[in-house]
Parts: C-alpha cells; structure tokens; sequence
C-alpha cells in the first residue's frame, strides 16, 4: 500500500469521533504501530486535528471531520453493483450490510447521483449458495478479523475427511464457490479450502499472532513466485 493510501485509510478508521489504537490501526493496515506513529505525526503536523497519544487511542475532532468524498458515476455503479453482489453471494450478516450500505448510498448522494444509483441495472443472483455457506463465511471472516484459530472438519474432491486445527487468513469467492486461505498446522504450510466441502468447523478459542512467513501477505508472495516459476519453465518449453 502506497503511504499517501495509508494516510488515507489511517482518516478513514478516525471518521465519526471513533477512538482508534496505533496497534489497531496497525494491524488493519499491515504495518508496525511504530510507522502509525510516523504516520499520526504527520498527518497531524499537516492540519489534521487529530487528539491522543501512543497507548491510549487516537481520535479526530468533533466538528472537523473532513466532508465526504463526491463519487463518480463510474464510482457509482462500482459501489451499488459491489453491494448488490455481496447481498447475493456473501455471509447472511454480509448480506444484511449490504442492503444497509445501499441505502446509506442513496441518502448521502445528492438527487442527480441518487438517479444514477437507482438506474444501475446490475444485479446478481445465488440460487445455489446454501444457508450453511453463508453461515461459514460470516463465522470464518470474523475468525479472521479476531485472528482465532479454527478447527475444521473436511472432505477433498474425493471425499477423503480430514481434521486439521487453521489459522484463517482471508476468503477468495471464485465466482461460483467460496475458499477459505488458511495456514493450516496438520501440513504446517498455506491451504485452500473450499467452503462447500467443510464438514463441520468451530473456533478453538484460542487466538494466533501473525508470524513470519505465515502470514497472507506470504501467501500471496508465494503465490507469485510459484507464477513466475511457471512462465519461466513455459518460455524455456
């Protein structure tokens, strides 16, 4: 994430009076609190009349929140057919902030970008997303926001079950089905695990700490190398 981003994202956490630790602000944005440090300095040193201090929580000022951003129409049809897919295909409590979101969307525009929105003729469907799917993606993204260890009973495209303790990481929809990226202990390596196919799962009720090597910014770092490994074996073919 580019640092004009995370300023960004840093004001974003702080809008509406929201008190906000560096540590919280650090985790959500992959970063050390040492650089939200940085970060709250400058922004404050810049004009913006945030309040605190390190340990106790950062704050922005009543009545100097900065006026909300005016979207395009191109930003427009982007956020109602985002929230009108997530109503569709995410979690039940997803699904229900979604439908909030849209309505939020239309009382902050104005009446000519309200139009806009009620004329986005985008719309998604999930006949074949079961209630047990869209229970697991609630339960597995709050396991992911609280970093709590699942355990998971699961069957693979053969039907072969397995128990295996997880450190959830983050959810990919592929367009029909939903998957979950785990660090899993049993293989001690990054695993995909398909939605539809877990057996059974539950919080451990033990919390994980991000570690080295472990974490979805390595999978992903993974990810492109085992690409990059691909190409290279495909040109040298």
């Amino acid at each position: 994430m580019r640092r004009a981003d995370r300023l960004f994202e840093i004001i974003q956490h702080l809008r509406g009076g929201r008190r906000t630790t560096a540590r919280a602000l650090a985790e959500a944005l992959e970063v050390s609190p040492r650089t939200i440090y940085r970060d709250i300095a400058d922004l404050m040193a810049s004009g913006v009349p945030i309040s605190g201090e390190a340990g106790f929580g950062y704050v922005m000022e009543a009545g100097h929140d900065i006026p909300p951003l005016m979207f395009t129409r191109d930003e427009i049809v982007a956020l109602v057919a985002g929230a009108r897919l997530a109503r569709a295909w995410g979690g039940a409590t997803m699904a229900r902030a979604a439908e909030e979101a849209l309505i939020k969307i239309s009382e902050v525009l104005p009446p000519d970008a309200r139009a806009q929105a009620q004329a986005v003729e985008v719309h998604s469907f999930a006949p074949g997303l079961t209630e047990d799917v869209r229970a697991r993606i609630d339960d597995i993204e709050g396991a992911v926001a609280g970093h709590m260890r699942m355990r998971l009973s699961y069957a693979d495209a053969e039907g072969n079950p397995t128990d295996r303790v997880v450190r959830p990481l983050g959810l990919w929809f592929w367009g029909k089905v939903w998957t979950l990226i785990a660090w899993c202990e049993l293989r001690a390596d990054f695993r995909m695990f398909r939605l539809d196919r877990i057996v059974a799962m539950q919080s451990t009720g033990e919390r994980f700490k991000p570690e080295p090597d472990k974490t979805l910014r390595d999978f992903y770092a993974a990810k492109e190398a085992e690409g990059k490994a691909r190409h290279r074996e495909q040109d040298s073919s």
